[in-house]
């Protein structure tokens, strides 16, 4: 079984490094996607500061994403792409990083507390597989830094599953 620990550190760097160390520990030996979402969005979620939601978002047809497991509260099931900051990452392929939401064209608000958003696309060779969707009550939650970290938790997520 595996224990994740409480990282104590101011230092960005080293804090995804502590992370990533975390989820890989958390993911070995472990390739469904699903068992392996739902333990990467609580990890995230228990260790992650000024976190409402953590969660993922599948692609399940061309112009469609599917709510995945995830932490927080309730959530929206459906997401056309194109649509909100999810479906803007499906139709575009990159990070969208949103100090606030409510300046974003098109915001789905499926909680009304979230006022930034960091979503990451997930892909597997030229398939888009779906996002990594965080949001957090605090506006300017998330930096370059968050960015960086956040897209290579996701690509370890990424080689470790089966889709």
């Amino acid at each position: 079984m595996f224990a994740t620990g409480k990282i104590e550190t101011a230092d960005k760097q080293v804090f995804y490094r502590e992370l990533s160390a975390q989820l890989e520990g958390l993911l070995h030996g472990e390739r469904d996607f699903i068992a392996n979402a739902a333990n990467f969005s609580a990890l995230i979620y228990s260790l992650v500061p000024d976190l409402n939601w953590a969660g993922f978002y599948f692609l399940k047809q061309k112009d469609e994403l599917v709510l995945g497991p995830f932490q927080g509260k309730v959530a929206c099931v459906r997401i056309p792409v194109g649509k909100g900051v999810c479906g803007a990452v499906v139709a575009t392929g990159k990070t969208q990083l949103v100090p606030d939401v409510h300046a974003f064209p098109g915001h789905i608000a499926c909680d009304a507390a979230s006022r930034s958003e960091l979503v990451v696309p997930l892909v597997k060779g030229d398939r888009m597989i779906g996002v990594l969707d965080l949001d957090s009550p605090l506006p300017g939650r998330f930096d370059a830094e968050d960015q960086a970290g956040f897209e290579a938790l996701a690509a370890l997520y990424i080689e470790a599953s089966d889709f």
